[in-house]
């Protein structure tokens, strides 16, 4: 019997799984690949090319249906935030399963509306800088809540809905000055961000909305940063959330919903963290405090839906050694996925197939791209199996924030997308083409 030496901690069950190689119809080989839920991904290189970003529809709807199911005792709309995947295939397949969405920009509610107009009634409208345009075109779509972040923002909304006559419910974002353990880029809740009025200056904001004739006070927003996987800041932030929502009741406001916001992490590098129980232990430590409050609570997951239903997939186009540094130079490069090096972000890299024998020969390595820069990597002094010229890597929980900030840098074409479901394969997004990065410049 073969000793299968790829450790299931490389693994992304249901997305990614290596199974043991069929060699003909009735007999077994000795080797595994990765495959993306039935799907080899070599299969998936071989038919799109590479780099390609890989997507599980499977792992997206399990995901989903765990914080459906961990918070099923209270009332509640989950609105996936559409800036850590915004392709319309995703979109659709969410909206399908009974999401609403967490916009940001015009053009995500652009994105959203073609996904699914219907889902316009669950959107959510944050983000800091919403320009005119933007909030007149979010009343049009009739959504259900605007995130409002400053006292101008509040009276250009009330200036938009008064010019349509068109009631806007809003929300403010307030800052708790909670602080949250993540990457500085990312963490959202002190009084030091640009997010969100502070919250002691909150109910003379709310008086002063509850006069505008178009603007209707219908909830408190609160968002503390993203990449968190103590549960701990959460609960402080929502206890803050509730003790004002008493405050602005007893002023005479009707405060419905509660918006927590999205920011619940996902584990880059320990594979043994149980996620069903992480989303239980979140649920219970946000509705803790809400608890008699009678409202309906609006979260916002991304990362944590997406993150790990996508991998990207990578070619080893050069190996080369400088002074005993050993590079493995593949053909995705920072403009196809920058966490790494914007964040200095962690992913687990994986060779797409592997032998299934104990005594394969490992080396450390740097995979890198091919964009002149020197943060134009994937990972550093990585431990891998040796690997040649032309072969498969697979970098796994890009599913989020890969392609959203994927960009045309050194006029690189963006990667194909494609979403699989069991057996079946559809290509999400072709791959671009060069004239296509420099037509509009003719």
């Amino acid at each position: 019997m073969t000793q299968r030496i790829l450790p299931t901690v490389v693994e992304r069950p249901p997305a990614f799984i290596f199974r043991e190689q069929r060699k003909s119809l009735f007999r077994r080989g000795g080797d595994f690949a990765l495959h993306c839920e039935e799907i080899p991904l070599s299969k998936l290189a071989k038919r799109f090319g590479t780099p390609l970003y890989v997507y599980s529809a499977t792992a997206v709807r399990e995901r989903l249906a765990t914080f459906q199911d961990a918070f099923r005792h209270v009332s509640h709309t989950i609105c996936y935030s559409v800036k850590a995947n915004s392709n319309i295939n995703i979109l659709r397949l969410l909206a399908r399963e009974g999401c609403g969405f967490d916009v940001v920009s015009g053009g995500e509610l652009e994105r959203m509306l073609v996904a699914d107009r219907r889902a316009a009634k669950k959107t959510v409208f944050s983000g800091v800088g919403k320009s005119r345009d933007e909030m007149t075109a979010a009343l049009k779509a009739g959504i259900l809540l605007f995130n409002v972040e400053s006292e101008s923002e509040l009276w250009t909304l009330a200036e938009c809905a008064t010019r349509l006559r068109r009631t806007a419910r809003v929300a403010l974002r307030v800052n708790p000055d909670v602080a949250a353990d993540t990457h500085p880029y990312i963490s959202t809740g002190l009084r030091k961000h640009k997010f969100g009025v502070p919250i002691r200056d909150a109910r003379e904001l709310y008086a002063k909305a509850s006069g505008a004739r178009y603007l209707r006070v219908a909830g408190v927003s609160v968002h503390i940063g993203s990449q968190i996987t103590d549960v701990a800041p959460f609960a402080e932030a929502v206890a803050r959330v509730a003790d004002l929502v008493r405050e602005l009741r007893s002023d005479g406001h009707k405060i419905g919903y509660v918006d927590i916001g999205g920011g619940l992490g996902i584990s880059y590098q320990d594979q043994s963290s149980d996620f069903d129980a992480l989303v239980a232990r979140y649920a219970h430590a946000v509705c803790n405090p809400l608890r008699g409050l009678d409202v309906h609570l609006l979260l916002e997951p991304g990362r944590a839906i997406i993150g790990p239903a996508g991998a990207l997939l990578t070619s080893v186009v050069y190996t080369k050694q400088n002074d005993g540094k050993r590079f493995l130079v593949v053909d995705a490069a920072m403009n196809d996925l920058i966490r790494p090096s914007l964040y200095g972000a962690y992913h687990e890299v994986v060779p797409v197939a592997g032998p299934a024998d104990s005594g394969v020969k490992m080396e450390t390595v740097d995979v890198v791209g091919p964009i002149c820069e020197s943060g134009d990597f994937f990972a550093r002094d990585r431990a891998l199996p040796r690997l040649e010229e032309n072969s498969l890597l697979a970098i796994l929980d890009a599913g989020a924030y890969g392609m959203a900030l994927a960009s045309n840098y050194n006029t690189r074409p963006r990667p194909a997308e494609v979403l699989v479901s069991k057996k079946s394969v559809k290509l999400i997004r072709r791959r671009e083409e060069l004239r296509e990065l420099y037509s509009a410049e003719l």
